[in-house]
């Protein structure tokens, strides 16, 4: 984004996706910056809106951030045989994630570790509709403007009903967050029968990173499941984005996330949310029917 200026296009170009590129008009530079961690940059476009950039990749856009981020929170959400009372966000500092957890109301306490300030203060400013999330009481930012692995390591074992794990692609600050240690730490803060999602790459992309994901959370979750399942998004590389969704165990048999337990969200009252426009229970359970290409690949890993 150095070049970048009002009328320029930006290109979103990678090593995860070689050969391939979206290519965005920008309008409009409405920020640029450097955190501790990152490039950070805010664009206005007229095919998306507003759209979030960090090191050169696309984060979320005005037009359709809500198929992501309702997805991520209400997949493992509704999943839950008992309706959920703590959670935590790792990463999600636009506040996504947050906005749309918060539409359970059994969640009593919602915590948020993201490691870079500068995420959370650009979206307040330029993304209201997903910052909106940080108004709930329930939310705990504790200024957790920290790393999330450490954080989740110390956290008390057991502490959570779900964890959601919002991040980039394993590249750069990102990349921690898709290895053994940091699952083994999720694994052991969550209750028994407690339930993760994380974000898991495109399957026309990334499969053999979504291989190796799958093969070690098998070896983490044991005795509880293993599962992906994927949502649409015309801005992530392929259009398509998916969820590595584990359960701990911690009943007669392990969780079977394609169902959904839980009532649809609603939004809190008092709160000027926009209504939820991608997730259902119908789409819940189709997303998790997968290709016979990535069932064949991923099949040796998931419970079901």
């Amino acid at each position: 984004m150095s070049a970048a200026k009002d009328g320029s296009w930006f290109t979103e170009i990678s090593s995860l996706w070689p050969g391939t590129g979206l290519a965005l008009k920008v309008d409009e530079v409405l920020f640029k910056g450097r955190s501790d961690f990152q490039d950070v940059a805010v664009v206005k476009t007229q095919a998306f809106g507003t759209v979030l950039i960090l090191d050169g990749a696309i984060q979320c856009t005005d037009r359709d951030e809500f198929s992501y981020q309702e997805m991520i929170a209400h997949l493992p959400a509704c999943a839950l045989p008992a309706p959920p009372k703590k959670a935590l966000v790792v990463g999600g500092g636009d506040g996504g994630v947050l906005r749309e957890l918060s539409r359970h109301a059994s969640l009593e306490e919602i915590h948020i570790a993201e490691i870079d300030g500068m995420v959370i203060d650009v979206s307040k400013k330029h993304f209201p509709q997903m910052a909106a999330g940080y108004t709930d009481p329930r939310v705990k930012v504790l200024v957790h403007v920290c790393d999330g692995i450490k954080f989740v390591q110390d956290a008390a074992e057991g502490t959570y009903d779900l964890i959601v794990v919002d991040s980039s692609d394993p590249v750069g600050p990102a990349e921690v967050l898709f290895q053994k240690p940091f699952f083994d730490a999720m694994h052991r803060a969550l209750k028994p029968g407690g339930i993760v999602c994380t974000q898991a790459e495109s399957l026309w992309y990334h499969l053999e990173i979504i291989k190796s994901l799958a093969a070690m959370c098998a070896e983490v979750f044991q005795g509880g499941a293993v599962q992906y399942a994927f949502t649409t998004i015309p801005t992530y590389p392929s259009g398509q984005i998916g969820f590595m969704i584990c359960t701990k165990a911690g009943g007669s048999a392990p969780l079977d996330a394609r169902e959904p337990r839980q009532p649809l969200p609603v939004t809190p009252e008092g709160r000027d949310y926009p209504p939820l426009r991608y997730y259902n229970h119908d789409v819940h359970r189709a997303a998790f029917v997968l290709p016979t290409f990535a069932k064949e690949a991923l099949g040796p890993s998931l419970t079901y």
